[in-house]
């Protein structure tokens, strides 16, 4: 991919903005679009100096016209948790349907490679464990989630359709639970949200009995799985995220002692669909991509609480400290 140009929408969010920096890292040039709504500058104020770098504020429910040369374009634009896209809940079905029209005919007339950013909700709350590409999901098309899911599952059946129809080298990763550096502070998933907990000293809130099973996968793994679909010869969906299960009573029960107090963990009643339990089976990953998660939850949780510590905190102090008597 060495001088490839590469359009990443959603390029100032999370995984977006990692993504970014592996790209540039690889030789690339990275054009990244964002409307800023659940992105944030300062996950890529560190390319501004980048020759190779270039960021739109641009939301691709309207038409992205570039005059270059692209070689792949990448949509990872959406409200990725409950919290945003219960706030935002026709900006993300706008997202997932006119959004990835506009990109998918963006790659059409430029011949590039595109990649979805998809996600494990597609499953549902599901019925077979773990889940694999074929299984169907077990979605409530029309509860609290449903924008974000059927969002996502429309996303997906817009894709095969466009590499169908016009024969475009088209990916669909499904992307399993994923934490690290620059998940943004309040977006109500789980890691971030123990993590903000037990460093302020907080209860720990725990949904439903905290029973329910998820697999967290260390950010960086899951772009090294993103950058070799990318680069592979593959069409159907393909799912990327760490197998190793973790009730989240477990999770806060491990964040608590990694952070270093005994905060009590408190629990409050499940949001409606919240899935039960949630692994990705990665053997289509593992055999055909040669890729599997290498980054333990420990050491990533340890990663990602230091971050938090040094650059959320750090700030939360200086603020304290510089606000008026």
């Amino acid at each position: 991919m060495f001088n490839s140009t590469v359009v990443i929408a959603g390029g100032a969010g999370f995984l977006g903005s990692h993504l970014c920096d592996f790209l540039l890292a690889r030789g690339c040039a990275v054009i990244c679009v964002d409307t800023l709504v659940t992105g944030s500058l300062n996950n890529i104020q560190h390319l501004a100096s980048n020759t190779r770098f270039t960021f739109i504020k641009h939301d691709i429910v309207s038409p992205l016209n570039l005059r270059q040369d692209i070689d792949y374009v990448l949509n990872f634009a959406s409200p990725a948790s409950p919290v945003d896209y219960s706030a935002h809940p026709i900006e993300t079905l706008n997202t997932g349907a006119i959004g990835t029209l506009n990109l998918l005919e963006l790659a059409r007339q430029k011949k590039a490679r595109f990649l979805l950013a998809s996600s494990s909700e597609v499953y549902g709350d599901p019925t077979q464990h773990p889940q694999t590409e074929d299984y169907w999901g077990n979605v409530n098309p029309i509860g609290p989630r449903s924008v974000y899911d059927e969002a996502k599952r429309f996303a997906e059946a817009l894709t095969m359709a466009y590499h169908r129809k016009h024969g475009m080298d088209t990916k669909i990763v499904r992307i399993f639970n994923t934490y690290g550096p620059r998940m943004r502070r309040g977006d109500g998933r789980a890691i971030p949200t123990f993590i903000e907990q037990a460093l302020d000293n907080q209860p720990i809130t725990v949904f439903g009995d905290g029973s329910q099973t998820r697999s967290f996968c260390y950010f960086s793994d899951l772009i090294s799985g993103i950058y070799q679909l990318m680069c592979s010869s593959l069409n159907e969906p393909v799912n990327l995220g760490n197998p190793q299960e973790t009730t989240l009573l477990e999770l806060a029960r491990t964040i608590r002692k990694l952070v270093g107090n005994d905060n009590p963990i408190v629990f409050r009643p499940l949001p409606q669909d919240d899935p039960k339990k949630r692994r990705p089976d990665i053997t289509k990953a593992r055999e055909l991509l040669h890729w599997r998660p290498e980054i333990s939850i420990e050491q990533g949780l340890e990663s990602t609480i230091a971050w938090f510590r040094d650059t959320v905190f750090e700030n939360k102090k200086n603020l304290i400290r510089t606000s008026p008597k």
